[in-house]
């Protein structure tokens, strides 16, 4: 029910999956596309705060959905990282949709179609987000290119990871300077299948910066 809505809402089309379209040899460490659930994103927003001066980046954004929402409601900057070149067109369909109903967006909105790890980290960009989009090889050079941009530009930095895979724990934890900021736990999801969750990261303080 709530996809049919926000989507209506938003004046966009993010249900359904697709696969295929571009850089077939770079699909092993892809996963297809799967939209996270609108109810997963009211749980998550509920107890995470996203502000109007954050800039986020969403790996594998599919057709949108999250960056839509973001800059809704809580009138984010945005960008969306797609190497589906049908996904990918599929999202630039619903900027011009959303922006024709909203009457705002196109300029605080937009998508690159490449691969995760050659997206050139903005150093504006502080939120990213990732709903177990590719494999931890991919996973480890995307955060790697994420630290060297921090060490361009000082700022504060945060992972926003939903459905996530014990590889990309294991790595944040023991190989990086990502933290545990906290959790977000899916009602009644959760205690059918502990992946149902959300967990924030946070770039640990270094010598006064981050």
């Amino acid at each position: 029910m709530k996809e049919h809505y926000y989507d209506k809402l938003l004046n966009i089309k993010t249900k359904g999956d697709m696969r295929g379209g571009g850089h077939a040899n770079k699909l092993i460490h892809y996963h297809p596309y799967e939209p996270t659930p609108y109810s997963a994103l009211e749980e998550l927003f509920r107890h995470y705060e996203v502000k109007s001066s954050d800039r986020v980046v969403d790996f594998g954004c599919g057709k949108g959905r999250l960056n839509f929402y973001l800059h809704y409601f809580f009138h984010a900057v945005v960008v969306g990282v797609e190497m589906n070149e049908m996904l990918f067109h599929a999202a630039v369909e619903n900027l011009g949709s959303y922006a024709g109903k909203t009457k705002k967006g196109r300029d605080q909105i937009q998508f690159q179609c490449c691969l995760a790890e050659e997206y050139e980290i903005d150093a504006r960009d502080n939120r990213f987000y990732f709903f177990n989009p590719f494999s931890i090889q991919v996973f480890r050079k995307i955060v790697n290119n994420i630290l060297l941009s921090v060490e361009k530009a000082e700022r504060d930095i945060e992972l926003v990871l939903y459905y996530p895979s014990e590889e990309y724990i294991y790595f944040l934890e023991n190989q990086t300077s990502f933290e545990v900021k906290g959790e977000v736990k899916l009602p009644y999801y959760y205690e059918h299948n502990s992946n149902e969750r959300f967990l924030i990261y946070r770039l640990k303080e270094i010598g006064g910066w981050y």
